[in-house]
């Protein structure tokens, strides 16, 4: 009994992943166009982050991985970092275009396709091959945030969004933020970068500045490669 109770205590955090998830996307789909709206559920992505994060430790802690563990959390993952930030896109697009708005979708679709190649790859552990779809929901947080309060043309958000996939299923190496040794700068100075320009970003720009992140990101990690 205590083993089952055990076993399941992972699965239990990322089940609350996907229930924050599953709230952003209601959020998402109100009637109000509010900047505050979006915000609540840039919240609730937020808290599916922190759990997504919290369910991978607590198995490793607990000896509790399994292979319904990391099934659910794909699953999981695809609502919240997939299925969420595209609602929100496609419910900003919807007041400019009710018809090209569709394209939003194409983030959970691509997505969905980046998880499933994740969990049948085992050479990403220290990096990704692709953009993590964590940080593709991080990116439209971001641009969404300043696409709410800024006029943009629809083309343009389509464009991105359309970049935005590719990236999630490229075979583009990209560096992961845990560092083995801390201490040595030449092997970790993309990571060090990156958090200290994230940082900077955010101060600087607000919820914007996490797109602005993401792109360096990218760029960082074509550079790594080339090195």
């Amino acid at each position: 009994m205590i083993k089952a109770i055990r076993n399941n205590v992972p699965n239990a955090i990322t089940s609350l992943n996907l229930l924050c998830g599953c709230i952003a996307c209601i959020v998402a789909l109100t009637p109000s166009c509010m900047v505050t709206t979006y915000r609540l559920a840039f919240l609730f992505i937020a808290l599916s982050a922190v759990a997504d994060f919290f369910d991978g430790l607590v198995a490793r802690l607990l000896h509790a991985v399994s292979g319904i563990g990391k099934e659910l959390d794909s699953l999981a993952d695809l609502v919240s970092f997939g299925l969420a930030p595209s609602l929100i896109l496609y419910s900003m697009m919807n007041r400019e275009d009710d018809l090209l708005a569709v394209f939003a979708l194409l983030l959970p679709v691509f997505g969905a396709l980046r998880l499933a190649r994740f969990n049948v790859d085992t050479n990403q552990t220290t990096t990704f091959t692709g953009l993590p779809i964590p940080a593709n929901a991080i990116f439209w947080i971001g641009f969404t945030d300043w696409y709410a309060q800024h006029a943009c043309p629809i083309w343009v958000v389509i464009l991105l969004i359309v970049a935005m996939s590719l990236l999630m299923v490229c075979p583009l190496r990209m560096f992961s933020l845990k560092m083995h040794n801390l201490t040595s700068l030449k092997e970790n100075w993309a990571q060090y970068l990156q958090v200290v320009a994230t940082v900077a970003s955010v101060v600087v720009l607000g919820l914007p500045g996490l797109a602005v992140a993401i792109a360096l990101y990218v760029l960082l990690s074509i550079i790594k490669r080339e090195k």
